[in-house]
């Protein structure tokens, strides 16, 4: 069951969803940046510096977060976003990998 920020436990991460949010090559951006960083490092939303509204940065990380792909905590003014790679690994092993390579290091 989500939680109430809408972060699914690790049985409900759905591969059509994943693939629906990592679709979007500014969400999938997000998950390959996350993905090169230590387990457990966290970045902004607005870290990122993608050229949209902030309803539409909030838009997406909100399908990333629904998708199960990342959690977020709020930090006072901002929010934090990490990426859920043990959930996802354990879940879809190698599709982190696959996400990265299409991607080149920033």
């Amino acid at each position: 069951m989500s939680d109430e920020e809408g972060h699914p436990d690790r049985h409900e991460i759905e591969l059509g969803a994943v693939l629906s949010a990592i679709a979007d090559p500014l969400r999938r951006h997000v998950v390959a940046t996350l993905a090169r960083l230590p387990d457990g490092s966290e970045r902004t939303c607005a870290s990122f510096g993608f050229p949209v509204s902030k309803a539409s940065l909030t838009h997406h990380f909100k399908v990333l977060r629904h998708a199960g792909l990342i959690r977020q905590v709020d930090r006072g003014n901002s929010r934090a976003a990490t990426l859920r790679r043990d959930d996802l690994d354990l879940r879809f092993p190698g599709l982190l990998s696959i996400v990265m390579a299409e991607e080149p290091d920033e």
